[in-house]
């Protein structure tokens, strides 16, 4: 593969973003992270044996509606979008180590506007149907009560609607996917991405600097404070990034 030194892996909740991306990772010696370690949106609001749903979280799901939802995700990319430019840039220049970021925050748009030097992009997609059955066996969504089904039902409406403007954005810009499905394994789905990544030109620019920006939990919410009800009527009404060009 050429000279990459980074390579983002976008796409929605539940598709193989985090197991895919390691494996890349390791193949090419880098690191790898998440965009959720720079600053978390509202999680995934099911319970696990460590956790419990937090109010907010309960709250944010069970009160909006999915355009309302997919609205203040998407705020959040954006106001989070500085940061991971940032990151990406440091770590393209000649020296640095190699890393492998993946995350949801990956949206095509300020993607396609990179002009970061020795930086790849591949996003993941997955069936809705394969995506709703891995939130249920998550959540264990048959033992769950109708209020934590509730909630993970919310989650997966605003998550396979990510997936469907997401697909929209990528395909329009002529941006590169990989569909997780049809049985392929972990490792042939990492050589799919490493492959696109190595057919990808981008043009070089920027020395930008970046010191250890992820974050702690206790830290997540600096982002200028939370998504606010207006952050979310702008984005259903203009959209993300609005009035900025590819």
């Amino acid at each position: 593969m050429r000279d990459v030194r980074v390579v983002l892996v976008g796409g929605t909740s539940n598709t193989g973003k985090s197991t895919v991306a390691e494996v890349v990772a390791e193949r090419l010696g880098f690191e790898h992270r998440s965009t959720d370690g720079l600053a978390r949106h509202p999680g995934r609001p099911w319970r696990t044996p460590e956790r419990e749903v937090p109010p907010h979280v309960a709250e944010h799901y069970g009160t909006l509606t999915t355009d309302e939802l997919i609205a203040s995700v998407l705020a959040h990319y954006e106001r989070l979008w500085p940061r991971i430019e940032e990151l990406i840039t440091d770590r393209a220049q000649a020296g640095s180590p190699g890393l492998v970021l993946e995350g949801s925050a990956l949206w095509p748009e300020p993607v396609a506007r990179l002009t970061v030097p020795r930086t790849a992009a591949v996003w993941l997609t997955a069936d809705d149907t394969a995506v709703r059955d891995r939130v249920r066996a998550a959540g264990r969504y048959e033992e769950a009560t109708e209020g934590e089904r509730r909630l993970m039902d919310r989650f997966l409406a605003r998550t396979e609607r990510y997936q469907t403007l997401m697909v929209d954005a990528v395909d329009a810009l002529g941006l590169d996917r990989v569909d997780t499905g049809g049985g392929r394994t972990v490792a042939e789905l990492a050589d799919a991405v490493l492959a696109a990544a190595a057919a990808q030109v981008r043009p070089g620019r920027g020395d930008g600097t970046w010191g250890s920006p992820f974050v702690t939990d206790e830290e997540t919410h600096d982002l200028g404070g939370p998504v606010t009800r207006e952050d979310v009527r702008r984005i259903m009404a203009e959209g993300p990034w609005a009035g900025e060009q590819p």
